[in-house]
């Protein structure tokens, strides 16, 4: 039977039974479906590691003392209010008490993280398991996405899982998948804007190779052609505005990403055969791209203030968000400066007194944001992050032999250590360098889109070496240090075509690499469930005095 035939068998006579399934249609059905299920195997496999007793331990861990309270108060009231300095000890006791008061407090960070994790909080209550429950969510979901992003990026099912693998065993994502701070929920929508700016490369590359074909001969479809209306590139900028409303430093990384999407588009068109590949991206990708992609972005970030913006009250005690009121009454002009740089004023009595209210609070965050200096134990630089220099303990207890389990004569430890894994780190590093080497030299797409990505996320923080940062911000980057190594983990193995000595050699590498990433991972997964443990088994553990 010929190829023909088994593609495209001979319809059957209108009384036969059901033909069975052509076997080309067998192949692709389950071809289609290995894309799903290792990543989904792997993603259960994460999702184990980071629901597994994830209310312990129960108490507050590092800055789980602001944002789950914030996340409660942002559910019953709309904005974030105060809360007494006992608050800690009163939701931890039994019965619990929840001394909200509707006093409204000042907020460092926008409020979109704080509900995203008052979802959990109203599923299962205040208690550490239900602040917990959203960040453990997307950190599990996060390894999802990741393996299809790979697949997509790299065409390789097997690169995509691994990638994901990786970032399943990394103790920094798992730490921040197990506890109530932002960073972790910023990292789902900054990936998933990654991969919907991929589906849109896709999809405008195969308009843009139908418009060559159309076109023939002429070589000008690439100029000519319109690319009209395009939803991943604006769930992009949704994500994007989503992440800016968890924190601030979205906002380079929605800059970064615009500029990747119309690299993209300038490299599209002229692949489709444009003799003006560049004043075609400007003319007729620039603009829509910035109105799909910031527009959107905007509108989301106002969009996650409604709840400030709904409330009301008024004075410094009467309810309603952190100075809601403030333009009540007062002269409607423009701020003196934006960003630090001096401007003029001009009225802006037109605008509405709550976004100029919004607005000035903007301004307070800024100042306090770029101006936090205050000395802190675990505080360092971004010099050392990508280096595991400087990992912050979120969580520490001694423990006395003969309690909760001590069986040490000499004490026991019990700790949450923001640590990613230091051979999955340390192999990211060389990983990097070979990604700049492919992008520079080879002009490797796909190496220049986590490279773009890498700096968007890392580079910005070299600007605040003065202000108070801390080494769990680089969460936000894991997926994209999997990608690297996973990448050089696929070239280990070699190129299509080579011998199947030079593949058995790399499979070795490469499969050591993993292996040892994945043992150094079981190694420290104690510091970052807060196991309890000999103290001589922890000592073992800090390989350098910079953890301690």
């Amino acid at each position: 039977m010929t190829q023909a035939a088994l593609t495209h068998p001979p319809a059957a006579p209108a009384t036969a039974a059901p033909a069975p399934a052509p076997r080309g249609g067998l192949v692709r059905w389950a071809a289609d479906r290995s894309g799903w299920l290792g990543p989904i195997a792997v993603a259960l496999f994460a999702g184990l590691l980071r629901f597994w007793n994830l209310g312990h331990p129960g108490s507050f861990v590092f800055d789980e003392t602001y944002y789950p309270k914030d996340a409660w108060s942002l559910l019953q009231q709309g904005y974030e209010g105060t809360w007494p300095d006992h608050a800690n000890a009163d939701i931890l006791s039994a019965p619990q008490s929840i001394p909200l008061t509707s006093a409204p407090e000042f907020i460092a960070h926008p409020p979109l993280g704080k509900w995203v994790m008052a979802v959990g909080e109203q599923l299962f209550g205040l208690n550490p398991f239900g602040w917990r429950f959203m960040t453990a969510l997307l950190g599990t979901v996060t390894v999802l996405m990741l393996a299809r992003i790979g697949r997509r990026l790299f065409g390789s099912t097997l690169i995509g899982c691994t990638a994901a693998l990786l970032m399943s065993v990394d103790g920094l994502q798992l730490v921040m998948s197990r506890v109530g701070l932002l960073d972790g929920i910023q990292m789902f929508f900054v990936l998933a804007a990654f991969g919907s700016l991929l589906i849109d490369r896709d999809h405008v590359r195969a308009r843009l190779a139908v418009a060559a074909e159309t076109v023939g001969g002429e070589s000008v479809g690439g100029d000519a052609v319109r690319l009209g209306w395009r939803p991943w590139r604006i769930a992009a900028g949704v994500l994007l505005g989503a992440a800016c409303a968890v924190k601030w430093n979205g906002a380079p990384i929605l800059a970064a990403f615009g500029v990747l999407t119309v690299l993209w588009d300038q490299s599209g068109r002229r692949a489709a055969g444009a003799r003006r590949p560049w004043r075609s991206m400007l003319r007729r990708d620039a603009v829509p791209a910035f109105l799909a992609m910031v527009g959107s972005a905007v509108v989301v970030y106002v969009g996650a203030w409604s709840g400030w913006l709904a409330t009301g009250g008024s004075g410094p005690t009467g309810g309603g968000g952190y100075d809601r009121h403030w333009a009540d009454g007062r002269a409607g002009l423009s701020p003196d400066s934006v960003l630090g740089i001096p401007l003029p004023q001009v009225p802006m009595s037109w605008v509405p007194a709550s976004l100029r209210s919004l607005w000035h609070y903007h301004s307070q965050m800024y100042d306090f944001n770029t101006g936090l200096s205050t000395p802190h134990t675990y505080q360092s630089n971004p010099f050392a992050w990508l280096v595991d220099g400087r990992p912050v303990s979120m969580y520490w207890e001694q423990i006395p032999y003969g309690q909760r389990g001590c069986t040490s004569s000499g004490g026991c430890a019990s700790q949450i250590l923001g640590l990613g894994t230091p051979f999955l780190w340390w192999a990211a590093c060389f990983a990097l360098v070979y990604l700049l080497w492919r992008w520079f030299f080879r002009r490797d797409w796909r190496s220049g889109a986590v490279l773009c990505a890498v700096a968007g996320i890392y580079l910005p923080w070299f600007r605040y070496q003065e202000r108070t940062i801390f080494s769990f911000y680089m969460v936000v980057l894991v997926p994209f240090l999997c990608l690297a190594v996973a990448q050089m983990l696929g070239a280990m193995l070699g190129p299509p075509g080579c011998t199947p000595e030079r593949r058995r050699i790399g499979a070795i590498g490469a499969g050591a690499v993993v292996l040892a990433i994945v043992g150094c991972f079981a190694f420290f997964y104690p510091l970052y469930t807060a196991e309890v443990i000999p103290m001589s088994s922890w000592q073992d553990r800090m390989w350098f005095t910079s953890w301690i």
